[in-house]
């Protein structure tokens, strides 16, 4: 329902229950503010939004006040700037006024509306107030004494980051924003306070002191950290970025961004930074130019491919890759018959065959609408900490949300049921949801493909009960059901990818709910759909590995950090003729290649990426690259060149994308498909672990390279990065302690950690991370593994 109201002269039609300020900005009135922000709920506490409302006798806070059919407002009359002076006036007693060494100098709201709105002078001749700084973290730098208690940071770690992390002590005079004695903020999302402050008091801790607004420039990029694909805008100075920001799109990030997309941007500039070609002579490494290295390569392996055959050759290509690097790899290995090139190079069960290219399964902003949500396999703070602010609104406003996976992850939203198991026990956890859905009425067991026995011997409990109820309420009362079921990173990853698959697409069918994958990597959805997979006949990942081929190509890939089996993929480079990597950096874990081609990290290139929702984004270069290095397309394409392969002539990125990509549309959604075909009967594995099960989850921060070499967001997780997590009843049952050593051993691999209990471990489970360099020595992330307590004796 419209209404029709009357700002400053001007007639507006609006919904109704809309706000006079959300109304003005509609119709382009400014109207001044500091606590108000259209993501965050009403707070009304800083009153510079002041207007007079025709037969009121006092002005009203235009962000509280609803319009009513016929209302007439003045942002300009005389009451009107009077309040908004006065307000002005009042904020400004105790700020200190130190524009010159502020951060927040020349971008700062406070500076805008005090000149906009403002008087040209002021009155308070008394000492002003101080207050002492906080330390919350090496991502964010207070200077509260300019704090004007807006309370935005507040509102938005409670609201959209899921916990309250900061809040308000004192009154009056004295009031202050302030966190918990001892504790820093945690939140995933928490450098989005630093854009919500309108003043100087929350600033980048890592950009301090590094530039004014002024002397930056500002170019568009796409973040590539997750499958999200949020829009980025670089601010560069002297050809290095130096700060990254959100840019708006309501249908992807809204207007935040995670820290890993904000203060990632520090590994750009790394001093890992491969600059210049690598030859390794003697064992020992050596620069080169370009032509020597490249001529090398092309001698190397047209001798391996000509000699021993094409299928010795193997490519492997992080998913983080563009898709014109995706099709550019894909059509050397295709021109030398070469069936093995894969991106999937942390997954470790391939027996799934996917009827189009898995994804999110809806439009993103799709997500925060459904009335109940299936997680499966997923901690989807670490893996989708912008998705997750989505789902949570949504739990906040009513929706349930049940979990199943294994290990307990907080999701700082209230979760309706959740099961959790060991993670060998996860695929029959969520068989103990599907045999209770196949109990309800009305739903027939002959439609699941279990084989029999399975489904008998399978026993049921309150909580798959519980959950089976919820997702089929609707489906047995002839209702539609607005429920979306969301595979994660654990699932993905997990040695029995393929029954977790399949049983969580048989519980869609069932329950009728929308079914999807969370994409863990920036383009895992668009490689996919471009087939950058093995050809008939050709090798995977794991089995490229298990079989060392005499050659590999490596593109953006460290070897033990970036795979779901560290050893293999060690032993299998090891044991190589021939290994080349394209890399941005100059990585400890490449000393086994034999050349290293500098190639540049996607704000040095340009190219393409397909999020999770099957949108196509392109982006372009927003510097230009560091020393020698090119971006991996073109040293794809110049490589093509030296193998002697024809049809390589590309002259751009675009050139690649538009010759190979079928579709020419915005979003490539029709495309992509979860479904599966499920002709056979399939079992339930039973495996059981010698002693306990692995959970080898790769925390956020270490995702990818670049974020890798970010300091700040290293020494954000420095405390927790390396320990191992046992639950407590192990704990006991093994004699240990919280901070005792254990030695972990994995196949023919033995490491010691720090162990310290965490109830949200399962019994039979361990939490051992990977990506990180403690346990880069171990094997598969989701492995047999078996722990001993290092007693003095034992170390001695």
């Amino acid at each position: 329902m419209t209404i029709t109201i009357e700002i400053d002269g001007k007639k507006i039609e609006v919904e109704k229950n809309t706000t006079i300020i959300a109304a003005a900005d509609k119709a382009g009135i400014p109207i001044p503010r500091f606590c108000y922000h259209k993501k965050l709920s009403i707070a009304a506490n800083c009153r510079m939004c002041l207007v007079d409302v025709e037969k009121f006798n006092k002005p009203l806070p235009a962000c509280a006040t609803q319009v009513t059919d016929g209302m007439k407002v003045s942002t300009t009359s005389k009451m009107a700037t009077e309040a908004q002076q006065s307000v002005m006036e009042f904020l400004l007693i105790n700020h200190p006024l130190d524009c010159p060494i502020c951060d927040q100098g020349g971008e700062c709201e406070l500076q805008d509306t005090a000149v906009a709105f403002g008087s040209g002078q002021t009155r308070y001749k008394e000492e002003k107030r101080v207050v002492f700084n906080k330390n919350i973290g090496p991502l964010i730098s207070t200077d509260m004494t300019r704090c004007i208690q807006c309370t935005r940071c507040v509102r938005f770690l409670q609201e959209v980051g899921g916990m309250m992390e900061l809040g308000m002590v004192g009154r009056g005079e004295h009031s202050e924003i302030t966190a918990y004695v001892d504790r820093s903020i945690q939140s995933e999302l928490s450098g989005n306070i630093i854009d919500l402050c309108p003043v100087g008091a929350l600033t980048s801790k890592p950009f301090r002191y590094k530039a004014r607004t002024w002397e930056l420039i500002r170019r568009p990029t796409i973040a590539h950290h997750d499958s999200l694909g949020s829009p980025l805008e670089a601010h560069i100075k002297q050809n290095k970025v130096i700060r990254m920001l959100p840019r708006e799109d309501e249908g992807i990030n809204e207007c935040w961004i995670s820290d890993r997309d904000r203060f990632s941007y520090e590994g750009l500039n790394s001093e890992d930074r491969l600059q210049v070609p690598m030859i390794k002579e003697n064992g020992q490494w050596k620069e080169s130019d370009w032509e020597s290295a490249l001529a090398l390569i092309g001698e190397k392996l047209k001798h391996i491919v000509d000699h021993n055959g094409p299928e010795t050759l193997g490519i492997l290509i992080s998913p983080h890759s563009t898709i014109e690097e995706g099709i550019l790899a894909k059509k050397i290995s295709n021109t030398l018959n070469s069936p093995h090139i894969d991106h999937r190079i942390r997954q470790s069960d391939f027996s799934i065959e996917h009827q189009g290219s898995p994804w999110l399964g809806s439009h993103i902003d799709a997500i925060g609408h459904f009335d109940q949500y299936l997680l499966i396999g997923s901690n989807i703070r670490n893996e989708q900490p912008l998705l997750t602010s989505r789902i949570r609104k949504s739990v906040n406003q009513g929706a349930n949300l049940f979990v199943v996976n294994s290990v307990d992850a907080d999701p700082l939203m209230t979760v309706s049921e959740k099961l959790i198991q060991a993670s060998h026990k996860l695929p029959h956890a969520l068989a103990k949801v599907l045999k209770s859905m196949t109990e309800l009425k009305g739903v027939l067991r002959k439609d699941i493909k279990f084989i029999k026995a399975d489904i008998e011997k399978i026993k049921t409990d309150k909580v798959s009960d519980g959950i089976a109820q919820q997702l089929m309420k609707n489906v047995l009362a002839g209702k539609k059901n607005n429920t979306s079921i969301l595979l994660g990173q654990i699932a993905q990853e997990h040695p029995d990818y393929s029954t977790i698959y399949k049983l969580a697409f048989e519980i869609s069918k069932l329950s009728q709910a929308t079914f999807g994958v969370l994409p863990t990597y920036a383009n895992s959805v668009g490689l996919h759909a471009v087939n950058v997979l093995p050809e008939k006949g050709g090798l995977n990942t794991y089995a490229m590995l298990e079989k060392k081929l005499k050659a590999y190509i490596l593109l953006n890939v460290e070897p033990q950090l970036d795979t779901s089996n560290a050893q293999l993929m060690h032993d299998a480079i090891a044991s190589s003729d021939f290994t080349v990597a394209l890399s941005s950096y100059n990585s400890k874990y490449l000393k086994n290649a034999d050349v290293l081609l500098p190639v540049s990290p996607f704000t040095e290139s340009s190219g393409t990426i397909i999020n999770m929702e099957g949108r196509v984004q392109s982006y372009a270069a927003v510097t230009q690259p560091l020393g020698q290095s090119r971006p991996a397309w073109k040293v794809l394409r110049v490589l093509a060149n030296h193998l002697n392969l024809k049809g390589f002539d590309y002259e751009s990125s675009l050139d690649v994308k538009e010759v190979h990509m079928k579709s020419k549309n915005q979003f490539i959604s029709k495309e992509l498909s979860n479904a599966i075909d499920i002709t056979n009967d399939y079992k339930i594995p039973n495996t059981k672990p010698q002693q306990f099960s692995r959970i080898g989850e790769i925390h956020q921060y270490r995702m990818d390279p670049i974020v890798r070499r970010a300091p700040s967001l290293q020494t954000a997780i420095q405390k927790s990065k390396a320990f191992a997590k046992l639950n407590p009843i192990e704990m006991k049952s093994l004699r240990l302690k919280a901070n005792d050593k254990i030695k972990v051993t994995q196949g023919k691999q033995s490491i010691n950690l720090v162990v310290t209990e965490d109830v949200s471990i399962p019994e039979g489970s361990i939490y051992i991370p990977s990506g990180i360099d403690e346990t880069a020595n171990l094997s598969d992330i989701y492995g047999d593994v078996t722990v001993k307590k290092i007693t003095s004796r034992s170390a001695s």
